[in-house]
């Protein structure tokens, strides 16, 4: 089964996420449940909590379709110690709130080094920063987001994800999200049948698919290996529609949330049946 839905909005509270979802046709959900731009937020009301889960009982969706992501501002690989500490009670914070929703994984963004550390340094730092936080809650899953590697951000190899998922103490509770956009982006050529299938097979032979916990479904305004992070509307990028042809008829890419963050938020109802109308 194919999860497919986007990253909708949560505005006027948490509870609002799963009934846009299902304005746009979506079996699956992203969003954020606090502001992703500021580091503070107000705690979730017991009626944001009760009225989330209604609506999702509502309207089909179960915790493991949904893939909520952190705050932009977390950098849990971050080199000051000062900053760190704000990033790592940040994101504590946030897999807090999913466990109050009963969604069980948290979509994150690994860190960026900054050029003051290694990039081995700095994801030591991003696993011991996920440890604290899997010491301190439970049944939540600490979903690393593969990244395009712009700037000084580390995670955009599949030898990187590894490198963090070996340092993590609870192998149950961590897993990966790959966006097709950022591994493009990062050198995985997703365009063609044959780049594809290497893509994949590196993964799984690096990672392996039982830490495959969602994907973000995008195509991308920069070519192959930029390094550049631009998402663009499925089939209007540099990867094309074939890629997500494969992509929706791969048995080992079901029973996860596949969540488009494509540019025209107005299109992502006709981008879901379009991507639904590929499998064979």
């Amino acid at each position: 089964m194919k999860y497919i839905g986007a990253h909708v909005s949560a505005a006027g509270g948490v509870e609002n996420a799963p009934v846009n979802a299902h304005k746009i046709g979506a079996k699956g959900f992203a969003l954020f449940t606090k502001n992703q731009r500021q580091w503070n937020a107000k705690p979730l009301t017991d009626e944001n909590i009760k009225k989330f889960k209604e609506n999702c009982e509502k309207y089909g969706y179960t915790k493991g379709t949904i893939l909520p992501h952190d705050s932009y501002l977390i950098n849990l690989g971050h080199p000051d110690k000062a900053n760190l500490e704000k990033s790592r009670n940040a994101f504590l914070d946030e897999m807090q709130r999913c466990e109050q929703l009963g969604i069980d994984r948290l979509n994150f963004h690994p860190g960026s080094h900054l050029k003051k550390i290694s990039e081995e340094e700095c994801m030591k730092i991003i696993a011991e920063s996920v440890n604290i936080a899997l010491d301190k809650t439970k049944d939540v899953i600490a979903v690393i987001e593969n990244t395009a590697g712009q700037g000084s951000n580390v995670g955009y190899s599949f030898e990187h994800l590894k490198f963090i998922i070996d340092l993590v103490e609870d192998k149950s509770r961590v897993g990966v999200c790959i966006d097709t956009a950022h591994g493009f982006a990062a050198g995985y050529d997703f365009s063609s049948e044959e780049g594809y299938k290497k893509a994949w097979n590196e993964f799984e032979k690096t990672i392996g698919f039982n830490y495959l916990k969602g994907m973000h479904i995008n195509d991308s305004k920069k070519e192959l290996g930029t390094r550049v992070d631009r998402h663009n509307s499925i089939g209007k990028g540099f990867i094309g529609k074939s890629s997500f042809k494969l992509l929706m008829n791969d048995s080992r890419i079901d029973n996860i949330p596949l969540i488009l963050e494509t540019p025209e938020t107005d299109i992502w109802a006709e981008e879901i049946k379009l991507l639904y109308s590929f499998i064979d």
